[in-house]
Parts: structure tokens; sequence; C-alpha cells
């Protein structure tokens, strides 16, 4: 694996995308994507990643000379793509865990599934955070994007509603409900679902890039 980008360097590469108007959303989903995709896929470095490319898109957006309004909307739009990428690649390496019942409990999985519920609520946390610390002009705007995400619903938060759903039903019919089986237990299922779940959304992201390549030569 290559040498992860460091957070300087994602705050810099999402400020620049804000820097000219057309694929905004595009250019922040895909650095999110790059980011994600570099590292173990868990909850904090998902989270991290976030807060990074918030970062950089509320210093682009400081930087920019035209409207702000719309760059926002689109940056959030993308980041809120990614992110819904990561909670699919975690719902389906969750499946697979689940399917391999003999070798887990209810609440050795329960931390994940915690993590997985509040996945929206973590990203919209991040940016009304990142918003507060804006200065200017963009304070406002950023804020304002930020709530209409929050009040109209973001894609990942419709996902995760649903994976929940899938996943309740599936440790039911498998699981036992047991107690844990521990610490050890509980940091294998850690690395496990991490591994597993990183593997998936390096395979989204590859399929992305592939297709993205197919149409490029088309036009």
């Amino acid at each position: 694996m290559n040498q992860p980008m460091s957070t300087q360097e994602i705050v810099t590469a999402a400020s620049a995308s804000m820097q000219d108007d057309g694929e905004i959303r595009t250019r922040v989903h895909d650095l999110t994507l790059k980011a994600l995709r570099e590292r173990r896929l868990d909850a904090s470095e998902v989270r991290s990643v976030v807060r990074s490319v918030a970062e950089g898109v509320s210093l682009g957006a400081e930087r920019r000379s035209g409207e702000v309004k719309d760059a926002l909307a689109a940056a959030i739009a993308g980041l809120d793509a990614a992110l819904l990428k990561t909670a699919q690649a975690t719902h389906l390496a969750l499946q697979e865990m689940i399917s391999q019942g003999k070798d887990f409990s209810t609440q050795d999985l329960q931390p994940a599934l915690d993590d997985l519920k509040i996945t929206e609520q973590a990203f919209l946390d991040i940016l009304s955070q990142v918003a507060e610390t804006t200065g200017g002009r963009i304070k406002q705007e950023f804020k304002a994007a930020v709530e209409h995400a929050r009040h109209s619903g973001t894609d990942t938060g419709a996902s995760v509603k649903a994976s929940l759903s899938d996943l309740s039903n599936r440790i039911t019919s498998t699981l036992q409900a047991g107690k844990s089986s521990g610490q050890e237990a509980a940091q294998t299922v850690s690395s496990r679902l991490a591994a597993l779940a990183s593997g998936i959304l390096a395979g989204m992201a590859d399929a992305l890039h592939e297709k993205s390549q197919q149409q490029t030569q088309k036009k």
C-alpha cells in the first residue's frame, strides 16, 4: 500500500477542489474515497478523513471569488457520496462476518453496529464543528448548508438505516445472543471488520475508476 495522504495533504487537496466551478462534487468525492481507501477503515479513521476534507473545503470556500452556496452544497454532497460507500462496505463486511456466526456473538459485533448507527450523526456533527470555525462570509453559508443536510437527510443516513434493519434480521437468525468473548475477541472483530471493509471499499473504488475511464474514452 502506498503511503497514506497526510492530514495536511488532504486539507490542501480539498481546498484546491473548491477553486474551479464544475465538478466540485466529483472532485471532493474522489479525494475522500482516495484518502479512505489508503487507511484502515474504522470509525476513527473515517472521521479523521471527513474532518480533514471538511476543513479543506472551508478554506477553499473562503478563497473563492465567486458564489459559495452551491459550491458548499456540492462539496457536502461529494463527502456524503464517499461516506455512503464506506457505510456500504462496512455493511457488506458485517454481512460476511455474521455469516460466520460460530465465531462471534451478538455482543462481539455490537460496537461495530453502534458505530455504523451514528455514521450520519458523526458526519453532520463534524461539518457543524468545522463550520463554526470558518471565518467571514463563509460561516453562515456553511452552517446553512449543514443544517439543510441535517433536515433533509443524507444518502449515507438512508443507507445506514436500511443496513441496520438488514443486519438486525441477519443477527437474529444467525448469531447467539451470548456474552462478549472479551477484549481480545473485540479487537479481533474490529481488526477483521476493518480489513474486510477496506478490501470491499478498494474494490468499489477500482470499479468506479474503471467505469469513469470507459465513459471518458467514449466521449
